[in-house]
């Protein structure tokens, strides 16, 4: 396990808003938490509660406006993220944080093949590549894709969802990043579909000692690949602790309510409960 002075992200008192024609409205109050090398950590909320804004916000993808960063800091290895001019932030992004998205079909550009797509985030990331077809080829097979050679020339159409996914994944890792960004990866896809990409993610960040933010809606699946766990609701994060201990003994009704919606075999209710915590 990684020692505290390992810690690559650590995010303090981050709060967003969006500008309307009423005011700003707040979308994120407050946040922090922190993430070791190695380390994986779900955010976990019902849509809406801030999640996705909180990734996004950790390398300024919000376009502001109307996004407006209200104060915070995003430590990235000492350098705080949200005081960084443009340029320079564009060194990170992509690069030492990557984001898988929710659904591939849309982060895919359907007009260019999966190897022109991975050679430009090479070419803009790796400049120490040489070979982009054997580094490309690389990369899909380490995500699982049969035949990796040969869906070089595929547009994004001709692969299913699940193998499209596993492009998106082959193509943020191949950057080589410290930090992956995994927001609800599994989206779209069916059940069978989404274990398979799970257990990818689980794999892959034992091998290569990844560290990851997953987020999620869903508490039942973050059991075995995530180490700690932060629980949004409303913008806040209103429980945080090692995985274990917020499935085994949750304090706070709303992650209590959560854990009530996941279905068991051993359990017969007639109806879910419902999440109010307002």
């Amino acid at each position: 396990m990684p020692t505290a002075t390992q810690t690559l992200l650590k995010v303090s008192n981050l709060n967003i808003g969006f500008a309307t024609e009423e005011g700003i409205v707040p979308a994120v109050h407050d946040v922090s938490f922190s993430l070791r090398r190695g380390e994986t950590l779900a955010l976990v909320g019902e849509s809406g509660s801030g999640k996705s804004a909180t990734a996004l916000a950790i390398t300024r993808l919000l376009p502001s406006p109307p996004a407006v960063y209200q104060g915070g800091e995003v430590l990235f290895e000492a350098t705080d993220l949200l005081t960084l001019p443009e340029k320079k932030l564009r060194t990170y992004r992509g690069c030492r944080i990557a984001y898988v998205f929710q659904e591939a079909s849309t982060s895919l550009n359907p007009v260019y093949t999966i190897r022109s797509q991975m050679r430009e985030m090479l070419r803009l990331h790796r400049p120490d590549v040489q070979d982009f077809d054997t580094e490309i080829i690389h990369w899909l097979d380490m995500v699982g894709i049969t035949n990796s050679k040969d869906r070089l020339k595929a547009y994004p159409h001709q692969l299913s969802g699940g193998m499209q996914q596993r492009v998106m994944i082959a193509m943020a890792l191949s950057a080589k990043p410290d930090l992956l960004i995994a927001d609800e990866p599994t989206t779209a896809l069916d059940v069978t579909i989404q274990a398979q990409i799970l257990t990818l993610l689980r794999e892959l960040q034992k091998k290569l000692g990844m560290t990851m933010i997953l987020i999620t809606h869903n508490l039942a699946i973050i059991r075995d690949l995530a180490h700690q766990v932060a629980v949004m609701h409303h913008g806040n994060i209103v429980e945080q602790g090692p995985t274990k201990q917020i499935l085994q003994n949750p304090q706070h009704p709303y992650t209590k309510a959560l854990l009530a919606c996941i279905p068991r075999l051993d359990q017969h209710c007639h109806r879910l409960s419902t999440i109010n915590c307002m």
